[in-house]
């Protein structure tokens, strides 16, 4: 069995979506009504869709909710992502060593956390589920 995707309801689609598309490289597939909804992909099998059906309703994560991207390229691309992020006017605290991973947490528009972080020497633990 294989997670393939998340739908996130976020109160301001166009935003959110530029947020992935920018730093992480996600791509739109589709956009449905005025940003009602927009379907990202990593190209690799993940698909992040984002939607805001009812328009008025600001949605509420709960407090450890949060999505989290491994980079691969390691702990200088993390670094890289962080000044690239701060540059964009995003709050975010420099990345720091946590969970045995080099990383930091940022939240991106319509308050979704996302943790970027990356292993030393791009080596996964081994209970890691992509190792």
């Amino acid at each position: 069995m294989k997670l393939n995707h998340v739908n996130i309801a976020v109160p301001d689609v166009a935003a959110t979506r530029a947020f992935f598309e920018n730093f992480f490289g996600l791509q739109c597939t589709e956009t449905k009504g005025a940003d009602t909804l927009s379907v990202l992909t990593d190209g690799e099998g993940f698909v992040l869709i984002l939607s805001n059906f009812e328009k008025q309703v600001t949605p509420q994560y709960p407090r450890d909710f949060h999505l989290g991207f491994l980079l691969r390229d390691g702990v200088d691309h993390v670094d890289e992502l962080f000044q690239r992020i701060k540059a964009a006017g995003f709050e975010v605290p420099a990345p720091k060593k946590f969970h045995g991973s080099w990383g930091f947490y940022v939240v991106a528009p319509g308050g979704i956390t996302v943790e970027v972080s990356s292993y030393p020497d791009q080596e996964l633990p081994k209970s890691h589920p992509n190792s």
